[in-house]
């Protein structure tokens, strides 16, 4: 199968798993699996290869994030216990001032996610913006809208976050993370201002449950007063710090060619797995500071009861990405590599959104996406025929598919029911809100990275 046969076979089979998830109910792991295997046999694939293609997208997908997901999932969940996160709340607050909690949430958010799934920040930062919204008075919706903003701008943008760690393995630039940390958190810039004006206009026209009335629960000094004492500013930041300190240091050490036993060195702790082990040991430190230590082994139980459904989520998504593959869809689009270099930075971009608003998943979207791409290093990849084929562009392209992966999120998001449900806004009210800002994010950050693009490629 070719062509816009192909295309269409690969439309239809995104609309069949947007129903099956949203419509039908089906889990959105069998879902991908189903299609991922339905896909397969009605393109053509050898049906002597598509159990070694499934086995391989998901065992790839599996390998490269799982440990990496795993670990961020168990330092959020210890910042939460320790009162690691009310810290840095604090420590964020008194930076922004009393007058902008929004602000302030925005700028949590975004520091939180950075080893820490949005879901789970969103969950483990909510009770502070409640107690903010009952201290201040501020709008909910506003709050809200930032909180999520933030949370979703590093999760797209800034490693240790899976997506982009996976996207930057997979497209050959993986020695180079502190380059897209430093990128990310630039276009990062403009993204966040853009989400907080949006939230501050929305929040003017849309009212949430908790803004029609009192919010239930912790007042912001009962929320204080549940901790005997808060940790430390540099032990809470040093589980999300130390590990950024790590990949750095690697980064710089393989761009300067270290070697012997100090280059050796500064490699391994650059590693994702191990700079986020690093930072799990110093989030130990604070559950042994805290006298908590012995609820770390429950800590651990609920964090993989949590984790367990994304890694299976997300590794299915690797297999409807071999899929695409293995159908002939970059084929496709390599013999059309013409047409498709006039696009070029905003190729990656298309990919991505289309991928996050049919099957919801961020991670699925990025690192599905950076498999069409394939590495620089491959003369007849996607990033070549693209003239994509430096650091910086590389760099730039994982920004660019962080950027369509947050484009958009809606129903069949499991962060659209988070932000939602914990906000205390409807379904209606959700796209006004959380779709439409996630729709704002992308194309604000598309047209910095394209900007950047012509200045830096």
């Amino acid at each position: 199968m070719s062509g816009i046969t192909l295309i269409i076979t690969f439309v239809i089979a995104i609309v069949i798993m947007i129903l099956a998830i949203s419509k039908w109910k089906v889990h959105p792991f069998l879902a991908i699996m189903g299609i991922s295997l339905i896909l397969a046999i009605v393109a053509g694939i050898p049906l002597n290869d598509i159990p070694g293609l499934i086995g391989t997208g998901f065992s790839g997908t599996f390998k490269s994030i799982g440990i990496v997901i795993i670990l961020g999932a168990l330092i959020g969940t210890i910042l939460e216990k320790t009162g690691a996160a009310l810290k840095l709340a604090e420590m964020v607050a008194r930076l922004v001032g009393p007058k902008h909690p929004d602000l302030a949430m925005e700028i949590m958010g975004w520091v939180v996610s950075i080893p820490v799934f949005c879901d789970s920040g969103f969950v483990i930062l909510d009770p502070i913006r409640k107690a903010l919204k009952q201290k201040t008075h501020y709008s909910s919706v506003a709050m809200t809208v930032c909180l999520s903003a933030g949370l979703y701008t590093s999760h797209v943008f800034i490693p240790p976050t899976p997506g982009p760690i996976a996207a930057a393995g997979t497209l050959g630039i993986g020695t180079n993370i502190i380059g897209i940390i430093g990128m990310g958190a630039l276009v990062s810039i403009p993204v966040l201002i853009a989400a907080w004006i949006f939230a501050n206009n929305v929040g003017k026209r849309v009212k949430s449950s908790e803004d029609l009335e009192e919010v239930q629960g912790q007042t912001y000094e009962e929320l204080l007063n549940s901790f005997t004492s808060l940790p430390s500013g540099f032990s809470s930041l040093a589980p999300i710090l130390i590990p950024i300190v790590c990949m750095a240091a690697g980064s710089f050490a393989s761009l300067f060619g270290a070697s012997g036993a100090i280059g050796t060195l500064l490699n391994f702790i650059g590693t994702p797995i191990i700079a986020l082990t690093i930072g799990l040991f110093f989030a130990i430190g604070l559950l042994v500071s805290s006298g908590k230590m012995a609820d770390f082994n429950s800590m651990t139980n609920d964090t993989l009861k949590i984790v367990g459904p994304i890694l299976f989520i997300t590794a299915a998504g690797g297999v409807l990405g071999k899929t695409i593959a293995g159908a002939g869809f970059v084929e496709y689009m390599k013999a059309n590599a013409d047409v498709l270099a006039t696009v070029g930075i905003f190729f990656p971009f298309l990919v991505a959104a289309i991928l996050k608003s049919a099957q919801g998943s961020s991670t699925v979207a990025i690192t599905t996406t950076a498999g069409i791409m394939g590495s620089i290093a491959e003369s007849g990849s996607m990033m070549n025929l693209l003239g994509l084929n430096s650091q910086m562009a590389g760099v730039l392209t994982v920004l660019a598919i962080g950027a369509g992966a947050m484009t958009v999120s809606h129903a069949n998001d499991s962060y659209f029911w988070v932000v939602t449900k914990f906000g205390g806004l409807s379904a209606e009210d959700g796209y006004k809100t959380q779709t439409t800002v996630t729709l704002i994010m992308g194309v604000v950050a598309i047209i910095s990275i394209w900007l950047l693009s012509l200045f830096l490629i």
